[in-house]
């Protein structure tokens, strides 16, 4: 799974063009982006492509809304998809939020998802060219994905450790970029 603006619908794409990086916390909503946002429908998020998986599009509206920091949007959405993946968009949303333990909750409805091992990697590669220090370690350590630990380091970070946030924003942008993609990828049916 690769993250590239072509592999997306000319809206979704000018949309992710303009996209900030997120911060760790709820972060400040993109009114100037509100409006997009909301002409999106699961048909027009993969159109010219055929809609194949309404649930999976309806995930990715999701992540739409949280990537603009519109958090109540993500939750409407998230909250109402009883799949993992829905339960996943929903446990990162939380983790913004910050509600850490609501995070987990939901964490644990998400079972083993198939982007924890490209996340994993790609957390590895991210923590061994960090200066994020001891706290990073269980990263490179672990085997797979661990969504709880992610959520301990992203409340460790919090606590303003400049470094790990830094290594924290970047994990979590990879993790938005691969689901998404996953998402997409079924949605469209490409």
């Amino acid at each position: 799974m690769v993250f590239s603006l072509d592999a997306y619908s000319q809206p979704v794409a000018s949309l992710l063009a303009k996209a900030p990086h997120n911060e760790l916390g709820p972060g400040r909503p993109d009114a100037a982006q509100v409006d997009a946002l909301a002409k999106l429908s699961p048909e027009t998020l993969v159109a010219p492509a055929v809609l194949v998986d309404r649930e999976m599009a309806l995930a990715c509206l999701a992540g739409l809304w949280l990537r603009f920091d519109e958090l109540d949007r993500s939750h409407q959405i998230s909250q109402s998809l009883a799949s993992a993946t829905g339960s996943y968009w929903h446990g990162i949303m939380h983790r913004r939020e910050p509600d850490y333990a609501n995070a987990k909750y939901w964490f644990h409805r998400v079972g083993k998802h198939p982007i924890f091992g490209p996340l994993a990697e790609a957390a590895r590669e991210l923590a061994t060219a960090t200066e994020a220090g001891k706290a990073a370690e269980q990263l490179t350590a672990a085997a797979d994905w661990d969504p709880f630990a992610f959520v301990d380091l992203c409340q460790l970070a919090a606590r303003d450790n400049a470094p790990l946030t830094r290594l924290c924003r970047q994990i979590q942008e990879r993790e938005w970029q691969l689901l998404f993609d996953y998402c997409y990828a079924r949605a469209s049916g490409r």
